[in-house]
């Protein structure tokens, strides 16, 4: 929000922070939000609505969920609790906005690690960050 303010663009990768696509169930992201109704719709098709906001480490954040788990025949590729809870940070949009412009731009994050991340490399390097403290052997090339 205050990068748009000052008139910047970001365009960064939403984190992941689902452990569910790494054992194989629907991740967040499969989930998708409804703001005319705050919603969320499920894979199945239910919808999960707002429970509850709170306030967690200083980021208020809305839960929500469905009460027809226990009965989806989709249950098993979701959740193995009693339901699936998703959870919803107050500026997601924000994030959801720079996921939104970087699918409209393939080729942004292959320019980011050409351009900004050789910069960090090289000054990781001047830090000696490149070296293993193991053997002793620079793991980069020598100059």
């Amino acid at each position: 929000m205050a990068c748009e303010a000052a008139g910047v663009t970001p365009i960064v990768p939403k984190p992941l922070t689902s452990g569910a696509k790494a054992d194989g169930r629907f991740g967040k992201q499969d989930f998708i939000y409804q703001s005319e109704t705050d919603t969320y719709r499920c894979p199945a098709g239910e919808q999960l609505i707002w429970r509850y906001t709170t306030v967690e480490k200083g980021l208020t954040l809305s839960r929500y969920w469905s009460s027809n788990c226990g009965v989806c025949a989709m249950k098993a590729m979701c959740t193995p609790s009693k339901q699936r809870r998703i959870t919803r940070w107050e500026h997601e949009a924000v994030i959801e906005a720079m996921q939104w412009r970087l699918d409209e731009m393939p080729n942004a994050m292959r320019v980011q690690r050409s351009i900004v991340e050789h910069v960090f490399g090289t000054i990781k390097d001047w830090w000696g960050g490149t070296t293993s403290e193991h053997e002793g052997w620079p793991t980069s090339r020598p100059r």
